[in-house]
């Protein structure tokens, strides 16, 4: 039997010190599913356990002071820097680091630089293995150990196991407050640039989906819940049933993710009835991907129409919806993505766009080989990597300072004053047009105007600068550097040597080493 462990379970849910409103009211509702069901089977394995949802405002020197024997941290790249500084510390005291999440699916290798173990995908047995074991991995020059299951759990503990966690995570939030739930892993659609673009779709239990939310209800009057699935609502009929039979019509209010091609007027009726307020679909690109977005090979401005239309008529049964666009897709060029863009936001106007700078999260999709097949890959700091910070694939059709122009461009088109107005003016309920808003005058938007303004300044008046984002130079630009200083704040000191940066062709070297390593001897 193992012994009893004082366990650590750390879920960051933003990349440094921060005490901003956006982030007191809507951090907490960000908490991600897993460091709770680690924390829980810690628990359920006979373990003292201790779960902190890092907000920004949390002292974590004195949430973890004493007595630890190991802490789990759940970080997405962008707070990856903050997870190796948070290592170190606990390193330092003799504390066994473990990482899981986004991160160290993506960059398992370099995270093993800096943790003693680097988990992929995980299930109870992988924990029990971990605690097991449980020595220091990665010091003396040597990495980590990288463990992983080879595939998703087939089962995750529920809401009512969960419980503690949520329930401690939620005291954070002021007055929105969001219970994450998930029905299903993986995606049935195969976009290269996804990350479950090659995890297989599995729902999970819907009597076990039932059970929860039946909980909830003795917790809440009318719970919100956020599906945190890639696609919610694949198996349409079950999960409704599954809603439908835990309570009476409108007793839960949810937020989920899901295509357009889900998202048909006979589905919406469904999804209005069990309380669905907030709906959060792909529409990505005017050129590819019709079966998600469920316009066959339409493209181009014939797509914008249909798709307008399309989410014109989710406002009839549904008060929010955020489309998602990605920008920067090798199927772009010239102005004209951009102007449809523009086109669709004057053809829908309560719709909130959500700009993604096309990204590379190292092993994370198979498209991501052939941009480092083609060096287009460039080394910005993990940082940076939040879909807007950085785009660290250099674009096929475009220079980079046109680029940017017509980023900054279609930004300041969505967020001014006129769209705002329009958007709010459209937008039926208080919480919707409060939401947009604050949104758009915050850093999602204004915000994101002045970064990329003064990118692009950078980009045509300092020569090094452009060097880097040119893949001429490999030297950080001090730009960068003094925003990794000021995020991390008290962190940085504990900062590793070389953690400012990686390999950005890991993934390509790895992939021919193990190529190689098959190849049949002549």
């Amino acid at each position: 039997m193992t012994k009893k462990l004082k366990v650590g379970v750390l879920d960051l849910v933003c990349k440094g010190p921060t005490n901003t409103l956006w982030g007191k009211i809507m951090y907490a509702n960000l908490a991600s599913i897993m460091p709770q069901v680690i924390a829980t089977w810690c628990e359920e394995d006979g373990h003292e356990v201790k779960l902190v949802c890092y907000t920004g405002r949390e002292d974590l020197g004195t949430e973890f002071s004493e007595g630890f024997d190991v802490v789990f941290i759940s970080s997405f790249t962008q707070a990856a820097l903050l997870a190796y500084s948070l290592s170190n510390y606990f390193r330092s005291r003799g504390i066994v680091t473990v990482l899981g999440g986004p991160h160290a699916r993506c960059y398992p290798d370099d995270a093993r630089l800096y943790f003693d173990y680097v988990l992929g995908f995980t299930n109870k047995e992988t924990i029990a293995d971990v605690l097991a074991e449980l020595e220091p991995q990665g010091q003396d020059g040597r990495e980590g150990a990288y463990l992983t299951a080879g595939k998703q759990p087939l089962q995750l503990p529920g809401v009512k196991q969960r419980w503690k966690y949520i329930e401690s995570t939620l005291k954070k939030a002021p007055f929105l407050k969001m219970v994450p739930m998930i029905g299903s892993m993986g995606c049935p659609y195969t976009c290269s640039f996804c990350i479950d673009s090659t995890v297989p779709y599995q729902p999970l239990s819907f009597q076990g989906m039932k059970e929860d939310l039946q909980f909830l209800l003795t917790k809440f009057k009318q719970p919100m819940v956020a599906w945190h699935d890639p696609n919610f609502g694949v198996r349409f009929e079950e999960n409704m049933d599954a809603i439908a039979a835990a309570a009476p019509a409108k007793s839960f209010r949810f937020i989920a993710e899901s295509s357009l091609s889900i998202l048909t007027e006979k589905h919406l009726k469904v999804f209005k009835q069990n309380g669905f307020t907030a709906l959060l679909p792909g529409v990505e690109t005017w050129y590819e991907l019709g079966n998600k977005s469920r316009t066959g090979h339409t493209t181009g401005e014939e797509k914008v129409k249909q798709v307008a239309e399309h989410v014109n008529m989710i406002f009839d049964h549904v008060p929010y919806v955020q489309t998602n666009f990605v920008l920067g897709l090798d199927s772009d060029e010239g102005a004209e993505p951009f102007e449809l863009t523009k086109q669709f936001i004057d053809l829908s106007p309560r719709a909130f766009p959500g700009y993604s700078l096309l990204t590379a999260f190292g092993e994370a999709a198979p498209l991501n080989l052939g941009y480092q097949k083609e060096g287009r890959v460039l080394p910005f700091p993990f940082h940076f990597l939040n879909n807007h910070l950085a785009m660290n694939i250099k674009p096929k059709n475009y220079e980079w300072v046109d680029f940017y122009d017509k980023v900054i461009d279609l930004t300041e088109y969505t967020f001014s004053t006129r769209a705002i107005y329009r958007r709010a003016a459209a937008t039926r309920t208080f919480t919707a047009r409060w939401m947009n808003v604050m949104r758009a005058i915050s850093s999602e938007g204004y915000g994101r105007i002045r970064f990329y303004r003064k990118v692009r300044e950078l980009l045509t008046n300092d020569r090094s600068f452009r060097m880097y984002f040119e893949g001429e130079s490999n030297e950080l630009p001090d730009f960068y550097v003094q925003i990794v200083k000021k995020d991390l704040g008290v962190w940085y000191e504990w900062l590793p040597k070389g953690a400012l940066h990686h390999n950005p062709n890991a993934y390509l070297h790895k992939s021919m080493e193990k190529k190689s390593m098959v190849q049949p001897v002549a």
